[in-house]
């Protein structure tokens, strides 16, 4: 692991801090009317999830690590988490419950994912910007309400609940934004 300052930590990479592993989601650099510039950093725990702040002046450092991504598939629930299996070394593993739980309503069974990893133990899904799924159960439109921005609710393959269009039925495959669940549109595959 190498130290890096905290002019050259960027979003996207892990910091080792307090014994737990942090991934950067946001850096701010601010420089007050008067002391020194300060860098703010919004982490997450790649154990537990949680988010917290961190402040560090621009001549502090904190240890990098390094994660690898490996292309897996997604197999199935069990009592002690989600099952996925490693694509080049058929490999399986569980990640728990409290690692990726909200995540996984964005993952259908046997869809494939990338799995950051750190030292050959997985620590993070990465999940793509929007993913399609089928919905199994929507509300039936209303006959007459075509009044535009009229959402109704929708349950997917995965047990995820997003809001849909009124015009949008059982059976059709949508693609869902991963950032935030909202519907995009329907899908063309």
């Amino acid at each position: 692991m190498a130290k890096q300052r905290a002019t050259e930590i960027k979003p996207g990479m892990a910091l080792h801090l307090d014994g737990d592993l942090f991934l950067v989601l946001k850096h701010d650099h601010v420089t007050p009317g008067k002391g020194q510039a300060v860098h703010h950093f919004l982490l997450r725990n790649l154990r537990t999830g949680t988010q917290k702040p961190l402040r560090m002046g621009t001549g502090e450092t904190a240890e990098v690590a390094y994660l690898e991504r490996k292309r897996c598939q997604y197999l199935y629930k069990d009592a002690s988490g989600f099952v996925f299996m490693d694509e080049e070394t058929y490999d399986q593993f569980h990640l728990p419950g409290e690692m990726v739980g909200e995540m996984m309503g964005y993952v259908a069974e046997n869809a494939s994912v990338d799995v950051t990893t750190h030292e050959g133990v997985p620590v993070a899904v990465d999940l793509p910007a929007s993913v399609v799924l089928e919905v199994v159960e929507a509300e039936e439109a209303v006959k007459g309400n075509t009044a535009t921005n009229v959402t109704k609710n929708a349950r997917l393959e995965t047990g995820l609940e997003v809001k849909v269009p009124m015009h949008i039925k059982v059976g059709e495959r949508i693609k869902v934004s991963t950032t935030d669940g909202s519907f995009l549109g329907r899908s063309n595959d």
